[in-house]
């Protein structure tokens, strides 16, 4: 068999030259659908929180993330005492220890 190197050289150089634009649109989409996929869902996700965290009032049933459930007796402004359901025990927790608000407030938009 008899390889004619010059052809091959030509035909790699010819294939690897593509158009920088098709490159740079490329990546943008790529880029794109990482932001819609992943970093929207994700701060929307924390927006909500936020504004739960900052909704709280005195009377909500809550549960931390470490699954404590309880009544809400005093908020101050980075900490918050609930009361536990068994025991009526008070227990102090940070506010983004804050899992879920299970209480519906009508005038929380």
């Amino acid at each position: 068999m008899n390889f004619d190197f010059l052809t091959l050289e030509k035909a790699a150089a010819a294939g690897s030259t593509g158009s920088p634009w098709f490159m740079i649109i490329y990546f943008a989409v790529i880029i794109g659908a990482m932001y819609f996929i992943l970093i929207r869902p994700q701060r929307k996700k924390q927006k909500e929180e936020k504004k739960m965290r900052e909704n709280l009032q005195v009377g909500d049933e809550i549960v931390t993330i470490g699954g404590i459930h309880g009544r809400i007796v005093s908020l101050k402004e980075d900490t918050f005492v609930i009361e536990s359901k068994s025991d009526h025990s008070k227990l102090t927790f940070s506010r983004w220890a804050l899992q879920q608000n299970l209480t519906i407030h009508d005038d929380v938009k």
